[in-house]
């Protein structure tokens, strides 16, 4: 094994020998900051023919002995040197001497703030115009393959209609049972205090037929459906499927998105459905248990005081959430860039996005429909 490089002091002159080579790195580091911390000894008289070995890290802690520039200008005080040495050294001296760390920038906490604040907003609306480019891409694929029966994948729909709607149905009607039953038991605390008890089947019927029929279901399937799109279809990018469908002439869109969009459009209006029907069931459950308001009477009052455009309202919203879902799941699929965090980054956000956009388009349908008393 080759012995390690070190400095010596001989007649007010060092001399540098040895392997100066990143295996002694530590110990040559010692070294150096021996000398330096010793006040008195110069380092303008320096000898360096005894090196018998030297690369980039040895070079450096030359730099750091006798300064870049003065490595930089090796030339001229060491010409004995080979000619590669002295390139070597003299390349590393012009380029630490060239380098100066970054001065310290002031805090300014409120412009930091501003500035990550506009950050987000531009990284925002560079997202949604994203998102409108790509909803127009598969609305304009739906236009050119609507016309052509031939291209139609109903093989891919009906798998994912399985995939996305009748694996789902245990877990939407669950849910929705539940949160009709806690809807029923809060509104029978409530509305006692008034001897209104009665209007808790309204209550119940209301909120399933008109919100939270679609709106649980549409979170369920933003939650469980769109983050599978985007691992699907981010796992294919990752892996050059999409590339590989490209070459062979055919349309990712059309081949992987359509049947994704046509599935989900298909299924969440049936998932709404079952829903409405399940979170009114879990309302008359708590109406017969807790209220002494018997099946019959529950019934009675729904066919007397709910219309049914209340249900038409719930059930038109559902092909809209559904569409936006799947766009959302599939376009963050596209976006991976093909490692496994990024697969986990887009999964996350598309989640995120889905449901976000789903509470905001049916807070603003609320409101439309609230204004033209549907």
């Amino acid at each position: 094994m080759s012995s390690s490089g070190n400095i010596t002091l001989e007649a007010d002159r060092l001399q540098v020998q040895g392997n100066w080579t990143l295996a002694h790195y530590a110990t040559l580091s010692s070294e150096v900051g021996r000398i330096a911390d010793r006040g008195d000894v110069s380092t303008e008289t320096i000898e360096l023919s005894r090196i018998d070995a030297l690369d980039t890290a040895g070079a450096s802690l030359l730099a750091e002995l006798v300064g870049a520039d003065r490595l930089a200008d090796i030339d001229r005080w060491a010409p004995d040197l080979p000619a590669t040495r002295r390139a070597l050294l003299r390349t590393l001296g012009e380029a630490m001497a060239g380098s100066h760390p970054p001065e310290p920038r002031p805090a300014r906490p409120v412009r930091d703030f501003l500035a990550e604040t506009g950050q987000r907003v531009e990284g925002l609306w560079q997202q949604q115009r994203l998102l409108l480019g790509f909803i127009g891409q598969v609305l304009a694929t739906l236009v050119v393959i609507s016309w052509r029966p031939g291209r139609w994948r109903l093989t891919s729909v009906v798998a994912q209609v399985h995939q996305t709607g009748l694996n789902a149905l245990p877990i939407v009607a669950l849910l929705t049972f539940l949160v009709g039953a806690v809807i029923a038991f809060l509104g029978a605390t409530v509305l006692r205090d008034f001897g209104a008890t009665i209007y808790t089947v309204n209550l119940v019927a209301f909120a399933f037929l008109r919100e939270f029929g679609v709106l649980l279901a549409a979170i369920l399937l933003a939650g469980r459906t769109a983050s599978a799109f985007t691992a699907q279809l981010g796992a294919m990018k990752a892996n050059e499927e999409l590339d590989a469908i490209r070459t062979l002439g055919l349309d990712p869109i059309e081949l992987l998105v359509m049947p994704r969009v046509l599935a989900m459009m298909v299924t969440l209006p049936i998932l709404t459905f079952v829903g409405m029907l399940s979170g009114i069931l879990g309302g008359a459950l708590v109406c017969l248990l807790a209220l002494d308001i018997s099946l019959v009477q529950f019934l009675a009052i729904l066919q007397r005081d709910i219309p049914l455009n209340h249900m038409l309202v719930g059930l038109g919203k559902a092909p809209l959430f559904a569409f936006l879902v799947a766009v959302i799941g599939c376009l963050e699929g596209f976006k991976v860039s093909g490692s496994a965090q990024s697969v986990g980054e887009h999964t996350t956000s598309s989640v995120v996005q889905s449901i976000f956009m789903v509470i905001l388009l049916d807070a603003i349908a609320a409101l439309f429909f609230m204004e033209m008393g549907w």
